[in-house]
């Protein structure tokens, strides 16, 4: 690639600087596009894992309030236990004074 004859060294300079930077810029771009598709790659890893992690914290979500439910209805029995022994309790039975008399 000679440059033709009748250029002045600065044209000469000007023009071999303009293909340099034309490569440059080209080889640049090339790299953005690489750069920018692994980059795609890497959110769309990271979106995966969040929507994997969503779903699993939705599950424990359940199962806790499934067993909160069955932990109220336990605990709902056992009050009723309680009150109703309480209820039957001996000294409910003794008679009053008024009655008595």
């Amino acid at each position: 690639m000679r440059e033709p004859v009748g250029d002045s060294p600065l044209d000469q300079a000007v023009k071999r600087l303009e293909r340099a930077i034309s490569q440059l810029e080209q080889r640049l771009s090339g790299h953005a596009g690489k750069a920018g598709a692994e980059g795609g790659g890497l959110f769309d890893q990271d979106r995966a894992k969040l929507e994997a992690d969503l779903d699993q914290a939705r599950v424990r979500e359940k199962e806790l309030e499934e067993a909160g439910a069955e932990a109220s209805a336990a605990l709902g029995r056992a009050i009723a236990e309680i009150k109703a022994a309480l209820a039957g309790q001996p000294g409910d039975d003794v008679p009053s004074q008024t009655e008595e008399a």
